[in-house]
């Protein structure tokens, strides 16, 4: 005869603990995921206090003007960042108008378009470009991708759009173009993939409703899909920013290193990543080492602000009654 279980048999043996003992432990899993929660919000004001303490020094003596000070003069101890984070911003925002587009068109032909095996193999090389290190970028930014600018690219510019101060001057290869590319380089795959996870978690019935009214492909991407996934697109979009603006090595490389503000995309600048590694174990003198402290939290600073609006721009666009990430 077949024998049949009881519901009983089928539920795990109990422990044996009291409900107290149940409690004290549900009590300090509780407390320890708190405990882990709280730690990372005291990491980042612990990396910020102890930035503040050590730049106190350039603080006190050049005070707010460091910020829009366009000097950097190390011989005379006089510091300013605006150079710094001009060339900062600047890089990413040329990287992300050059690699936004681009990762949004991999990501949806990889989500919507490819067949499977293709979608596959392009993953699997999107990745391995994000895995590229940054030093083997730069080298072959400074070998491939700079006279290629130099020969090509910039005197084309120049001969069409250079009435625009964007592309005027001459053709260094070496500058703030460059280094918005090599960065663009570095984002894309970051951003295609995430967006490309995004775009695979929009429900299926999201697309056959779409269908279902006779909308084309086309239709169905641009308003039932990337309409729903918009949330997620813009953090991808910001998690690539977040590398942008502490890239080091790849931008040092390219993009000429010279402090200046100037409107062309042709011409050296400098960001603060760069100008950390290429200086502070050059500099000599306490001033100079606080400034230099002074220009990291200075870029601690505006990754925190340009996260901030990051997330103020999710709550916006998220859609009513679906709470964002």
């Amino acid at each position: 005869m077949r024998s049949v279980l009881s519901p009983s048999a089928l539920l795990p043996p109990r422990s044996g603990l009291t409900r107290g003992h149940q409690a004290w432990r549900d009590g300090a899993f509780r407390a320890t995921l708190t405990a882990c929660g709280v730690s990372v919000i005291l990491l980042v004001a612990a990396v910020l206090v102890q930035l503040i303490a050590a730049a106190m020094p350039a603080i006190r003596q050049f005070g707010p003007s460091f910020l829009w000070t366009v000097r950097w003069d190390p011989v005379h101890s006089v510091f300013g960042a605006l150079t710094y984070a001009y060339g900062t911003l600047a890089s990413s925002l040329v990287a992300l108008i050059l690699a936004v587009p681009v990762s949004l068109g991999v990501a949806i032909y990889l989500a919507e378009i490819a067949p499977a095996g293709v979608s596959t193999v392009l993953s699997f090389v999107v990745e391995l470009l994000a895995s590229i290190p940054s030093v083997i970028l730069g080298l072959w930014g400074i070998f491939v991708m700079a006279p290629w600018l130099r020969n090509a690219v910039e005197p084309a510019l120049s001969r069409t759009l250079g009435w625009l101060p964007l592309f005027s001057g001459p053709p260094y290869g070496i500058g703030l173009l460059a280094g918005g590319m090599i960065l663009a380089i570095m984002l894309v795959p970051i951003v295609s993939s995430v967006s490309r996870e995004v775009l695979k978690t929009v429900p299926v019935t999201q697309r056959e409703a779409a269908y279902a009214i006779g909308a084309t492909r086309w239709e169905v991407i641009h308003r039932a899909v990337l309409p729903y996934g918009r949330t997620g697109i813009i953090g991808a979009v910001i998690l690539g920013l977040g590398r942008t603006l502490g890239e080091t090595m790849a931008v040092t490389m390219v993009i000429g290193n010279r402090p200046q503000i100037s409107p062309s995309l042709f011409q050296p600048a400098y960001t603060i990543a760069a100008a950390l590694a290429n200086e502070f174990s050059e500099a000599t003198t306490d001033i100079y080492v606080s400034a230099l402290i002074e220009l990291a939290m200075v870029l601690f600073v505006i990754t925190l602000i340009v996260n901030a609006i990051a997330r103020w721009l999710v709550w916006r666009l998220a859609p009513r009654g679906v709470v964002s990430a």
